[in-house]
C-alpha cells in the first residue's frame, strides 16, 4: 500500500498532461485553479459549519457522531479537491456525494457506534475530580 502514495502523484500528472494534450495546456491551468478555490472554499464552509455544530451539541448535551464524520470527510474531499489531478478530483467528487460517501464507509467497514455514554455528555464544572489511589510494582525492574 504505500508504494501508492510513491505512484499517485506520477499519475496524477499523468492526467494533467493528458487533460492538457486534449484540450489546451491553458484549460488544464484554470481546471487546477478552479479545483483549488473549490477545495479551499469547501474546507473553510464545513470547518465553520462544525465548530457552529459542535457549540450547539456541547450547550445542548447531545453529540451526534454521524455529523462528525460526515463534516470530517467533507474536509477529506476538500483537501483532494486541493491536489492537483483528476484522480483525486474523482475521489472527492465520491466523498461529496453522501450515499456513495455512506456506501464507501460500509464498504471500508467504518461503523459509527453511538451509544448512550457516547452520545450524551456533560458540561457541568460542580462535578468533582476523582483520584485513583493504588500500588504498582515495575515489571520491567525485576
Amino acid at each position: 500500500m504505500p508504494w501508492i502514495f510513491l505512484l499517485l502523484p506520477w499519475l496524477e500528472l499523468w492526467t494533467l498532461i493528458e487533460l492538457g494534450a486534449a484540450t489546451s495546456a491553458l484549460t488544464a491551468l484554470a481546471y487546477v485553479f478552479v479545483t483549488l478555490v473549490v477545495g479551499v472554499a469547501l474546507i473553510r464552509r464545513q470547518g465553520e459549519g462544525m465548530v457552529a455544530r459542535l457549540r450547539e451539541q456541547a450547550q445542548g448535551g447531545l453529540f451526534n457522531p454521524k455529523w462528525l464524520v460526515d463534516d470530517l470527510s467533507l474536509v477529506g474531499a476538500g483537501i483532494m479537491l486541493m491536489i492537483p489531478g483528476l484522480i483525486t478530483d474523482s475521489l472527492a467528487l465520491i466523498f461529496l456525494v453522501a450515499p456513495l460517501r455512506r456506501a464507501l464507509g460500509r464498504m471500508l467497514g467504518v461503523k459509527v457506534v453511538q451509544t448512550e455514554q457516547s452520545a450524551r455528555f456533560t458540561t457541568t464544572e460542580s462535578e468533582e475530580q476523582v483520584t485513583l489511589e493504588g500500588e504498582y510494582r515495575r515489571l520491567d525492574d525485576d
